[in-house]
């Protein structure tokens, strides 16, 4: 998981989405008229689903796994328990259908005491305050009672996934190297094409872990000798997330944290 934006409602979609909270408040606010009116509400789903599909990481993925497409509008709070906010727009994600049909389903767990949930919000939360990735395993660990509940409610370390993100760390850091050669030969539109594909590449949690080693011992565990200023060349160097990277050649490339 990595943090997403949420964007603003669109004055349409709140409209919509307004006119079918009322339908549900009419009904009592029971579980039932609130699975009916979003099973009807086909333009509010519309809406919704675009301005999602405009937050979501990479190529569309899933705001849970990052690893399959965004097919499913999640209700971060199930809907059977608070049926009036089915149509909040803060409560809506983007999740893979596995995700979100086989995982999550309606468990949402919360502090008995305070009432607090117990999940990450990617667009409330910093995954990583939470969870710690091992970039060559491809495992989550938990920082917090809130990466545990999330690990075992998302799946986030199931096979696939720890897998995928095991393979992602290869093909990032062979990527950043060859990212990085590319700019020190003037390669520059190479290298910005090279840039787009990481940015957009599955995985990108596996990046920004990577990301926050640069500078670190652990950098040099991962590679060869030329991974370490790759590494960091690509932090440092905020004009690689613009068409043409930059490199600077003169001494040591210093690290600066994102």
């Amino acid at each position: 998981m990595i943090p997403v934006q949420r964007l603003p409602a669109t004055h349409a979609m709140t409209r919509l989405c307004d006119f079918r909270t009322e339908k549900i408040r009419e009904a009592g606010a029971a579980g039932k008229a609130a699975h009916e009116q979003w099973k009807a509400a086909k333009s509010a789903r519309r809406h919704i689903k675009g301005l999602l599909e405009q937050m979501a990481p990479g190529r569309i993925r899933c705001m849970y796994c990052l690893d399959s497409q965004g097919t499913d509008i999640d209700h971060f709070e199930p809907k059977a328990r608070t049926p009036l906010r089915t149509f909040c727009w803060d409560n809506h994600l983007l999740a893979c259908s596995h995700c979100n049909s086989n995982e999550k389903r309606d468990l949402f767990p919360c502090d008995p005491e305070t009432g607090t949930c117990l999940l990450i919000d990617p667009t409330v939360d910093d995954p990583a305050d939470h969870l710690k990735l091992l970039p060559r395993t491809g495992e989550l660990k938990c920082r917090t009672r809130k990466g545990w509940h999330s690990i075992e409610v998302f799946g986030l370390n199931r096979d696939e996934l720890r897998k995928g993100r095991a393979d992602a760390c290869e093909m990032f850091i062979s990527g950043l190297i060859r990212w990085h050669d590319q700019v020190r030969l003037g390669k520059t539109e190479a290298a910005a094409r090279t840039a787009v594909r990481l940015r957009r590449a599955d995985f990108p949690e596996v990046l920004r872990t990577l990301e926050g080693l640069a500078g670190t011992p652990l950098a040099s565990v991962l590679e060869d000798r030329h991974f370490p200023e790759a590494l960091s060349t690509w932090v440092a160097d905020r004009d690689h997330r613009g068409a043409i990277p930059v490199i600077r050649l003169s001494g040591p490339v210093p690290w600066t944290s994102r």
